[in-house]
């Protein structure tokens, strides 16, 4: 990761975490789990940060998660990287999530993050030890979720996926922005796209 100052924004569960991270450390960040709200606080807590939040670069969270979340925060970067004229950056929530793990999972050789995926599905993506994909993310039933055989399972659905199959290590655990400096090298991507993972919940009507 560059020695420049990025802000670090993830809004795609139900915490809103924004960090303002240089050289390898987190020079301020603020986390709160707000359940809903997202587009109210996250750029009060944003101007809340040392500089405002400014940066030389920003990188977001992109999904999957909340549809809404998703959104705002993909949106709220957008607008602030035209108006500070820096570049933005997207990287995947549930790598984030893998990566606020980074040394259980190390441990494990691996692990699955399970994160709510609404409508009664989880998004699940399995991470080797260095932090890397070993699958694409996707969203699943819990049944055919559970049918995976990962140890250590990360996420806030991890403890009911551990209780619905009956064994694993279970790792709660939501997106934080401070864990931004443990991505692997090429989690971002460019430009930031919102990652969805599974169909819209409304659909445009088809022409009369």
């Amino acid at each position: 990761m560059s020695d420049a100052p990025t802000l670090v924004i993830d809004s795609a569960s139900e915490a809103c975490s924004v960090a303002l991270v240089a050289g390898g450390r987190v020079v301020d960040f603020r986390h709160e789990v707000i359940g809903r709200g997202h587009a109210e606080r996250l750029v009060p807590l944003i101007a809340e940060l040392a500089d405002g939040g400014r940066a030389d670069a920003i990188a977001i969270g992109c999904g999957p998660g909340s549809f809404a979340g998703v959104r705002i925060g993909v949106a709220a970067a957008r607008a602030l990287a035209l108006g500070w004229q820096v570049p933005a950056h997207g990287f995947s929530t549930l790598a984030l999530v893998a990566a606020g793990a980074a040394d259980p999972i190390g441990e494990a050789g691996g692990a699955l993050v399970v994160m709510e995926g609404g409508h009664g599905q989880w998004f699940v993506q399995p991470f080797a030890a260095d932090l890397s994909p070993r699958a694409d993310a996707c969203s699943l039933l819990p049944d055919a979720a559970v049918a995976l055989n990962d140890v250590l399972i990360v996420g806030n659905r991890a403890e009911a996926f551990v209780a619905r199959r009956g064994s694993g290590r279970a790792l709660a655990m939501l997106p934080d922005a401070r864990a931004f400096l443990r991505l692997p090298r090429g989690a971002l991507t460019n430009p930031p796209s919102p990652i969805y993972g599974r169909a819209p919940d409304a659909r445009p009507m088809s022409g009369a």
